[in-house]
């Protein structure tokens, strides 16, 4: 079992080598929260129980949904919940628009900006969209005063450029980041 959450919508992944793979689309798929991804492998998929079966689990819902015994899907559908509609619609425009521009042109801007904030910061350069820096508790301050959103967890400073942003973003986070340069220092790169 996979959780590609931190890879889905910019990482090419071939879940087809997986056995289960999991996915939030709240991060790089560029959802709202409410919507995550189940893809099970046909020789995993009798293998699992499904514990939140309900009306939408049916092969044909509206045929299913009243009286026993519950009748799952085949299918990896048995695990589905009453979708959060209105979330499932904002995810489906996002899904088009990362179908649109293309996992692997995704990948490629995604990492080329990370790069370029690696370089500002006089880190080697990597094949991830993620950078993690320990900036501190003032560097995280001068990101937020600067207008650079960034994840902040025990004293590490998170940057993960996506599609939605360019050049001028990563250059604004350095300009943010040099006063407290000489005191970053690099962490995993995927981390």
């Amino acid at each position: 079992m996979v959780d590609a959450t931190q890879a889905a919508g910019w990482l090419p992944i071939d879940a087809s080598r997986l056995d289960v793979l999991v996915a939030g689309g709240y991060k790089w798929l560029c959802h709202p929260r409410g919507t995550a991804f189940l893809a099970v492998g046909p020789g995993a998929l009798e293998s699992l129980t499904p514990l939140s079966a309900g009306w939408y689990a049916g092969e044909q819902p509206w045929d299913s949904c009243y009286g026993l015994p519950l009748r799952l899907a085949a299918s990896a559908r048995r695990f589905d919940v009453s979708p959060a509609w209105l979330c499932w619609h904002a995810a489906a425009e996002a899904l088009e628009l990362v179908e649109q521009v293309g996992v692997a042109r995704i990948h490629a801007h995604d990492v080329a900006l990370a790069n370029r904030l690696r370089r500002g910061l006089g880190l080697p350069g990597g094949d991830s969209a993620i950078v993690s820096i320990t900036a501190g508790a003032e560097g995280a301050a001068r990101l937020r005063a600067a207008g650079v959103r960034a994840s902040v967890r025990a004293g590490r400073v998170r940057l993960s450029p996506h599609l939605y942003n360019d050049e001028a973003d990563v250059d604004r986070a350095l300009e943010a980041l040099t006063p407290a340069q000489p005191a970053v220092t690099s962490a995993s790169s995927s981390e």
